[in-house]
């Protein structure tokens, strides 16, 4: 019973209402790189807005830890749209961004796969449990609430152990966004590549200082050729690029209005993490001078996966009205959220930046640089421990040498 509660108040609020809701207004709204017409297109940016993945507070999960909580009600908010923007980024490395939810019908197993990885279950490696303790190595304990930029190491760190998806998180430092780090990260093979099989018949694993270009290559008198299914030396792993910013001292600086407009306009928009003092939103994107967010504090119960049927997934799909609040409301403390699935669309969003962001603003949101500063430590591209666990034991983050929690250079105004 509890259950059918549950769903009936998710589906309370009816298309209609989110369309009254809606400023009667010719101004586009821009929602993760998609622009639409309020008037015209309300069908099409429901489903849009309805097919994103939405994780709230839950309760009556496993305890944290053995002997942790069993609900994140209260302090997880940041934690659960931290899940929201890298869930965002699996949906669009596995479907593809045009990909659209419906709440009857069978469901892709690329799908079901994503929404397994953040089950509130301690053996799923996106849940509220590994968060929660990989965040111990960060200097939160467990049940303490997170900022932007916390969560964004706690993501970087869990991705490691994601095979399946390979995918890269790059968390920029210092308000600058390395190009030549990226690109080392985004291209360094996957641990799952170099175990498996070559195409030319070689069984065995590939040695440490082996690229799988010269595993498959074969010399024939003074010709060499490569295996044609071997990979290329441009294969690149799909990057979800997160940059830590701080907007302002206590409220955000109206001169960054226009460009944090910008990034939702990029088709490469993942979302921002942010929101108000100890409320975190999923911000989606924006119409006039409103942000568009997806709003985790709402309580539900843990839901559990059946072995042999499909899960019911009708709670990870806000059905409701996606809320919205004034920009200059905005806590200065975010996090903007890119994915890039090939290098070229990360040089596409590389030009975007230059031409939309920097060159026409007076105050940079943040750096775009070339190559890695000759002053900062040398960047190592993060790998999977030799371990099988992920929690709080595991090595702290270089990235500390820079900023803690909030620390943030403060953007000059």
């Amino acid at each position: 019973m509890e259950a059918v509660l549950a769903k009936y108040e998710n589906q309370i609020n009816v298309f209609s209402e989110f369309l009254e809701d809606l400023p009667d207004t010719d101004e586009p709204v821009w929602v993760l790189g998609e622009c639409y017409n309020a008037k015209t297109e309300k069908t099409e940016l429901l489903s849009d807005v309805h097919s994103r993945l939405w994780f709230t507070y839950r309760k009556k999960f496993s305890p944290i830890g053995g002997t942790g909580p069993s609900s994140d009600a209260g302090w997880g908010c940041m934690l659960r749209c931290g899940q929201m923007i890298l869930a965002q980024a699996l949906v669009c490395s596995q479907l593809g961004r045009a990909w659209r939810w419906r709440a009857e019908g069978e469901q892709p197993e690329e799908y079901q796969r994503i929404l397994h990885c953040f089950l509130d279950r301690k053996d799923s490696c996106y849940s509220i449990h590994q968060m929660a303790q990989m965040g111990v190595g960060e200097g939160k304990s467990v049940g303490e609430w997170y900022g932007p930029n916390t969560v964004a190491q706690v993501l970087k760190k869990l991705a490691l152990f994601d095979d399946w998806n390979s995918l890269a998180v790059y968390v920029s430092m210092d308000n600058t966004v390395v190009i030549e780090d990226i690109k080392k990260q985004c291209r360094q093979a996957s641990r799952e590549s170099r175990l498996r099989p070559r195409p030319c018949g070689r069984e065995e694993p590939f040695t440490s200082g082996e690229t799988p270009e010269q595993a498959c290559s074969h010399t024939h008198g003074n010709r060499v050729t490569t295996c044609p299914h071997s990979p290329s030396l441009s294969d690149w792993r799909p990057l979800l690029l997160v940059i830590p910013l701080r907007m302002g001292i206590n409220h955000i600086n109206p001169v960054y209005i226009q460009a944090l407009k910008e990034c939702f306009k990029m088709p490469q928009s993942c979302g921002v993490l942010g929101g108000k003092p100890n409320l975190a939103y999923y911000f989606i994107g924006f119409v006039g001078e409103e942000l568009i967010y997806l709003d985790p504090h709402t309580t539900q119960s843990a839901v559990e996966a059946e072995a042999g049927s499909g899960l019911d997934d009708q709670s990870y799909h806000c059905l409701r009205s996606p809320r919205r609040m004034k920009i200059s409301n905005l806590d200065p403390s975010v996090a903007l959220g890119f994915f890039c699935k090939s290098e070229d669309d990360f040089d596409s969003w590389c030009n975007l930046v230059q031409q939309e962001i920097q060159m026409k603003r007076n105050l940079r949101m943040f750096e775009l640089v070339e190559n890695h500063p000759s002053h900062w430590p040398p960047f190592f591209p993060p790998t999977k421990p030799e371990v099988q666990t992920t929690g709080a034991e595991l090595i702290e983050s270089t990235d500390k040498l820079f900023e803690s929690e909030e620390e943030f250079e403060i953007l000059n105004v």
